[in-house]
């Protein structure tokens, strides 16, 4: 079984960017209407996944995608709790009608209803709402809410204990995943994603968080940012500040295959063990095309595991063992589903 920890339903009908459109203009106006999400049909969301999502699932032999909502439109940079409970929620409820329509296909991870800085009682919250009852198998856990300022504390610090707390008893992982850049010195795709990716190990590296939370599991997105191209740095590092050595967080922390060339795939399975890599593509995200000097779609990333040096054993945790146990629910889900 192939299972893509990694997609984003990027194409979802156009009420839902409509809805924000106008969830926007009313914290300026409260007396603006808002959109009506119930107005999607069931036959507009098939429509929206059919062509997209799943025909790439079904064109490059992939069996399941573990799908949330549009990353770049999480919009954590607003300061008002409400309007991120909503959006979330809203958001939420849409990838759920997806995995309704298409079970065999999709399993849910949720946005969390994070402001810059703000309580995490709405976070805490929505994403008990989304595992207890929506079935969701995991969320997405914005580590800037600002945008591109860095204004909230690091992940190691008190502040994120009582969302880890809820992730840990609900047996589920976060992938460290943010949302818009709101800084002209960073783009959002291809410079604050790979950042983030990057500041959230090292964060994890300077602290102690697994000591506190040793059941609780982070997902790195975009095959970690430049964590595997500089691991002998991180290594220095640690032996020059006194930390534990990197290798001492992989029983935590996880990394997928979101890195849309040859070389990027084969470093990462080089340097990071085979239990810590889950196969992702992004699907359909960031990069989209194909290299015109291979033919084959950036976001293909299935091509290069297929071709990287792995054993058939290694290649098989990469694309499904792994997933199963980092997710939890999702390998329960498939087990009663005798997959």
């Amino acid at each position: 079984m192939i299972i893509d920890i990694h997609g984003h339903y990027t194409s979802e009908p156009a009420q839902l960017a409509d809805f924000r459109a106008d969830q926007l203009r009313r914290l300026q106006d409260p007396s603006m209407p808002a959109s009506r999400l119930e107005e999607i049909s069931d036959e507009e969301i098939r429509q929206s996944i059919e062509g997209n999502q799943l025909r790439v699932l079904r064109e490059r032999g992939v069996d399941l995608m573990v799908l949330s909502p549009r990353a770049s439109g999480m919009g954590h940079h607003l300061t008002d709790p409400a309007t991120a409970r909503t959006w979330a929620n809203v958001s939420n409820d849409l990838v759920a009608r997806v995995v309704g329509l298409f079970p065999e296909y999709f399993a849910g991870a949720c946005q969390l209803p994070q402001t810059a800085g703000g309580p995490l009682q709405d976070a805490v919250n929505e994403l008990r709402r989304c595992v207890d009852q929506l079935g969701f198998v995991g969320c997405n856990l914005n580590p800037d809410p600002s945008g591109g300022f860095w204004t909230t504390k690091p992940l190691t610090d008190e502040y994120w204990f009582p969302l880890y707390e809820e992730l840990v008893a609900l047996d589920v992982p976060a992938m460290v995943h943010v949302s818009g850049s709101r800084n002209d010195n960073f783009h959002t795709l291809g410079a604050h994603y790979l950042n983030a990716d990057t500041t959230a190990f090292m964060q994890l590296l300077e602290g102690d968080l697994f000591t506190r939370f040793p059941a609780l599991r982070l997902v790195i997105p975009h095959g970690g940012g430049a964590v595997p191209y500089h691991w002998g740095r991180y290594r220095g590092l640690a032996a020059r500040m006194g930390w534990s050595d990197p290798s001492a967080l992989m029983d935590n922390v996880f990394f997928d295959t979101c890195v849309y060339h040859q070389p990027g795939i084969d470093l990462l399975h080089r340097v990071l063990p085979e239990d810590n890599v889950l196969f992702a593509s992004e699907v359909l995200g960031a990069v989209r095309g194909a290299d015109p000097e291979t033919g084959i779609e950036w976001d293909d990333t299935k091509r290069y595991v297929d071709a990287a040096d792995l054993s058939d054993a290694q290649r098989a945790k990469v694309f499904e063992t792994n997933a199963r146990r980092v997710y939890p629910r999702l390998d329960a889900r498939l087990t009663s589903a005798g997959r």
